[in-house]
């Protein structure tokens, strides 16, 4: 198996898993937040799938899914045009409400064939290449879909885990 099958796997997990905690979820329950602090489903949901479009575009020199097919209007946040939601604060995550899942996963899954097309055309001397040279050391292509990889399992784990304490309540 080769690192770019590896990848490929890793990612496709992640559009799994992205399925499997938004549906069948209605408008309430994806922006169910358990305390006021924290992230609602729909919130974990874009802001993975944000992160995803954001670095694998630039890491590849392609436009981000969420401005050139339109995403950024379809979802319509009342947020900055290139937010990803790092650093958000409660009233931000707030903002981030869509009318059905539908959106959500639709968007992931543009983002994911963008991905896959990436990864795809990729040579194992590919992911030496440096991609960000504000790191010491110097971040690689390689490391930085690893480190997208992390943060997406990270929170679409978040996202299982807030979908079954929704249920759980409704229940």
């Amino acid at each position: 198996m080769h690192a770019k099958d590896i990848l490929i796997d890793g990612f496709g997990r992640i559009q799994e898993e992205v399925h499997a905690a938004l549906d069948g979820l209605g408008p309430d329950e994806l922006h169910h937040r358990p305390v006021p602090d924290a992230n609602s489903l729909a919130w974990l949901v874009w802001h993975l799938t944000r992160v995803q479009d954001d670095h694998v575009a630039a890491a590849f020199d392609l436009d981000q899914v969420w401005h050139s097919q339109g995403w950024d209007k379809r979802l319509g946040l009342d947020l900055p045009h290139d937010d990803t939601g790092y650093g958000h604060s409660p009233a931000k995550v707030a903002k981030v409400r869509v009318d059905s899942a539908d959106l959500l996963t639709g968007y992931h899954d543009a983002v994911h064939e963008q991905t896959l097309g990436a990864l795809r055309g990729l040579a194992a001397k590919d992911l030496e290449r440096v991609v960000d040279e504000r790191w010491d050391p110097p971040v690689t292509l390689g490391v930085r879909l690893v480190s997208v990889l992390s943060d997406d399992l990270q929170h679409v784990g978040q996202a299982a885990y807030l979908r079954g304490l929704v249920q759980s309540a409704a229940a």
